[in-house]
């Protein structure tokens, strides 16, 4: 089962996610997401259990407890939303032309 885990010091490392967890179970993987062009913690991160109830255990003794001073939210992570048609664009369209305004005389 996989477990979001949110509101963490930007201390926290890979291995204090995997210590923390692994009191209630064996944990398969723990990872901090980092931006990608600082390097530095994004503040979230998952941890991967092999058990549903041991990971159903973690989370409620774990959320709101403090991990390096800051009190910490776990859950269980939701699955990704797909995309509808992938592109950016004017308020989640295809894109577009340019602008139009009524002041411009071309």
């Amino acid at each position: 089962m996989k477990i979001y885990v949110s509101n963490l010091d930007f201390s926290v490392q890979n291995e204090d996610l995997h210590e923390a967890f692994s009191a209630y179970g064996n944990v398969t993987s723990a990872n901090i997401i980092n931006d990608r062009e600082t390097g530095r913690s994004r503040g979230f991160g998952f941890v991967e259990m092999e058990n549903k109830a041991e990971a159903e255990a973690a989370i409620s003794n774990l959320n709101e407890t403090s991990l390096n001073g800051r009190n910490i939210r776990a859950a269980e992570a939701q699955d990704k939303p797909k995309s509808s048609n992938g592109g950016g664009g004017f308020r989640g369209g295809n894109g577009g032309g340019g602008g139009y305004s009524r002041n411009n005389k071309w």
